[in-house]
């Protein structure tokens, strides 16, 4: 099976954006503040990282009751951004899921250009204003990629992909922010530079398996040797993690790429843009297996998210800009159940990470449309049934701001729905 070329180069078209903001600025390298003249009361918030060298910004967007975006405040994250060495350089620096991620009423992220992860506060009745608790703390590593927050207890995990590769582990504190945790450094042992060349050979994203007691990282293969996920176990009083990590391979060749927790199933599944998606099953605490299922017609399938109502899986390609909806059955067998083009023609628009988050009964589908720097938005309907809400451009909000952005940089998806 040949590699797909798509994966490691795609092609940037031309910017688009209508928005417009009135700015409110601080000084020096504070947060800035972007206000938008239409002021509501929102059912939540969007948040993807700038991932810009010289200051990474996370953009925060309303989201309405009708799902629809509205761009409200650029937060500086504290640190920079970085992108791993490609030729040439295509959308998705980081080579990863989960840069941003949100637990509670806090959103967590990486800089990878500064090698520190950071904690925000979000403010529920404003929930795009968000505040740095404590500061950037060391990673432990370099390169950091993707960050994990475990529903149990609250430990918070980071996945470095650079020289010093592996993950590192913290406490949240509601002063300090992110404390770190004792005997929870841990490396992968990978032979990679800072940056990395990618994305094959690379780490991939970071999460906990759904009752905590496990960390799991998954690496990239270089074809035709595969890829791999790592599973650390976690003390349940502790948090301490094992010394050493068992290794589950991924299907030959392959190339994990995310992970996405199978409710009830002890098992991820994971996009691999080698030919479609991968199924780890961890049910044999021992020895993980890992099963392949294609994708016909794919080239950078590569995130994947979950939906609570439909019961189904979304997978995202920036090659193709489809994203396709897959069922997982009882006995971990999946079949596609539909699939939704974003672009016409042949066109990309570098769709790439991606978040579901339910308002008011409604579920809606955010996917990070990197080339053409816009979110597109979906309304979940049924399973097999979506409906196109809005494609959301920020480029013109962003840069009447003073806020840098570049198609290849932008980075992730995370969102918070008001209580």
């Amino acid at each position: 099976m040949k590699f797909s070329p798509a994966l490691v180069a795609l092609t940037a078209t031309s910017l688009v954006s209508s928005h417009r903001i009135l700015l409110t600025q601080s000084t020096s390298r504070q947060p800035q503040s972007l206000a938008t003249q239409n002021e509501s009361v929102p059912a939540g918030a969007a948040y993807f990282i700038t991932n810009e060298p010289d200051g990474n910004y996370i953009i925060a967007s309303d989201i309405g009751a009708d799902g629809k975006l509205t761009f409200k405040h650029a937060i500086w994250a504290g640190g920079r951004g970085a992108h791993g060495l490609m030729e040439p350089l295509a959308p998705d620096g980081l080579f990863s899921q989960g840069a941003i991620r949100v637990a509670g009423k806090n959103v967590f992220t990486v800089n990878a250009g500064s090698n520190t992860a950071v904690m925000f506060s979000i403010d529920p009745n404003e929930p795009t204003k968000l505040r740095m608790v404590g500061g950037p703390v060391s990673s432990g590593g370099e390169f950091p990629v993707s960050i994990a927050i475990s529903k149990q207890s609250g430990q918070v995990c980071v996945l470095n992909g650079g020289r010093l590769n592996g993950v590192n582990c913290y406490k949240q504190d509601p002063s300090l922010g992110l404390v770190q945790m004792s005997n929870t450094l841990r490396s992968l042992n990978l032979n990679v530079t800072t940056p990395p060349s990618g994305p094959v050979g690379t780490v991939s994203d970071v999460i906990f398996n759904e009752d905590g007691t496990q960390l799991l990282a998954a690496v990239k293969g270089v074809p035709p040797a595969e890829g791999f996920v790592a599973s650390w176990a976690v003390d349940p009083t502790s948090g301490d993690l094992a010394e050493d990590f068992i290794r589950t391979a991924s299907p030959p060749s392959g190339v994990p790429f995310s992970m996405t927790i199978i409710p009830g199933k002890d098992a991820v599944l994971s996009a691999d843009p080698i030919g479609g998606f991968d199924i780890f099953d961890f049910r044999n605490a021992q020895q993980g297996s890992s099963t392949a299922f294609p994708i016909p017609g794919q080239l950078a399938l590569c995130w994947t998210t979950f939906s609570k109502e439909t019961g189904n899986f979304y997978l995202i390609d920036a090659g193709t800009s489809i994203i396709t909806e897959v069922n997982v059955d009882s006995n971990l067998n999946a079949t596609i159940v539909n699939q939704y083009p974003q672009a016409s023609g042949g066109a990309t628009i570098g769709t790439i990470d991606s978040d579901v988050a339910n308002i008011d009964g409604t579920e809606f589908f955010y996917s990070l449309a990197a080339l053409t720097q816009s979110v597109v938005v979906l309304s979940l309907n049924a399973p097999g049934k979506t409906t196109p809400v809005q494609q959301f451009s920020f480029q013109d909000a962003v840069s009447e701001a003073g806020i840098k952005t570049d198609p290849n940089n932008l980075k992730g998806m995370a969102l918070f729905v008001g209580q």
